[in-house]
């Protein structure tokens, strides 16, 4: 720690007949070595963070492709769930037929165990930001639409969406058979740290595939900032419990949660169940 010494000096000395007197003070302040010492030994462990030339969402997803996803998180009043599931069964089916739009549901869920009352629902859009722009304004004509837009915000305590990204190293969601649950777990990653988070999992998923447990993993764009989803599908809980148990068994595994646990700020799981007309069962 830096620490400071306060030397009082004479100034303006006067001659009496008792020898000298000090006429005023002035006060001198020297700061001692060590708070130089401590900065030096300190920027020795400083992380050296290497130049980026490229967004790490073009270091990151796929380059094959131009897909866009949006995932929306909708708080449904307890009394109206049922109204809303079957609301939404009627209506996004049919858009996500509709070749007229450019865009598919991906997977439709109620949340089992974490927030309850809640579906999420996942699209893709291919074609990027122009799809999703030409969808909106497509929905917007669509009569069906807007009357069923009204009357889900009677059922809605809140609601909120991201746009993501696909991760290259993950599969693309595709439909499965069923019947399955769905587990998302979401992660608040530290800024900066989006880089890193993809090199390890670049890893990891090679493990967690062995199973077919993956299904798809995505980074924000728009809403939440460094935020990560991995969306995993089981037969039921005891299978997930004993293909998590069973990753640990693997090699690297336990390495690379050691590496990346400190990337996380906040992490959430949800298990969910598909709605009836979910694409994933």
């Amino acid at each position: 720690m830096a620490t400071r010494i306060f030397h009082t000096v004479g100034r303006g000395l006067k001659h009496t007949k008792n020898g000298l007197r000090m006429n005023a003070t002035v006060t001198v302040v020297t700061r001692s070595l060590s708070a130089y010492q401590d900065s030096w030994f300190k920027s020795l462990f400083v992380r050296k963070v290497d130049p980026r030339k490229d967004a790490h969402s073009h270091l990151l997803a796929k380059k094959e492709d131009n897909n866009l996803y949006k995932i929306q998180f909708h708080n449904v009043k307890p009394e109206c769930l049922d109204a809303y599931n079957e609301l939404c069964e009627d209506v996004l089916p049919s858009i996500h037929a509709d070749p007229e739009y450019p865009c598919e549901l991906v997977g439709t869920w109620n949340t089992w165990y974490g927030e309850q009352d809640q579906a999420v629902h996942l699209w893709r859009y291919r074609g990027g930001y122009p799809a999703l722009t030409e969808v909106m304004n497509k929905l917007r004509q669509n009569k069906k639409f807007m009357d069923y837009r009204n009357e889900r915000g009677k059922m809605l305590l809140s609601r909120r969406n991201q746009l993501l990204l696909e991760f290259s190293f993950w599969n693309e969601p595709v439909p499965r058979p069923g019947p399955n649950i769905y587990e998302l777990r979401s992660y608040q990653l530290r800024p900066g740290t989006m880089i890193e988070w993809g090199n390890y999992w670049a890893r990891a998923i090679e493990i967690r595939q062995q199973n077919q447990e993956a299904v798809g993993g995505f980074f924000s764009q728009i809403g939440s900032l460094y935020t990560v989803h991995h969306l995993w599908a089981y037969k039921d809980l005891q299978s997930r419990e004993n293909t998590r148990n069973a990753a640990w068994q693997r090699d690297g595994w336990d390495e690379i949660v050691y590496y990346t646990v400190p990337l996380i700020q906040h992490m959430e799981s949800r298990i969910m169940i598909p709605m009836k007309t979910s694409p994933l069962k």
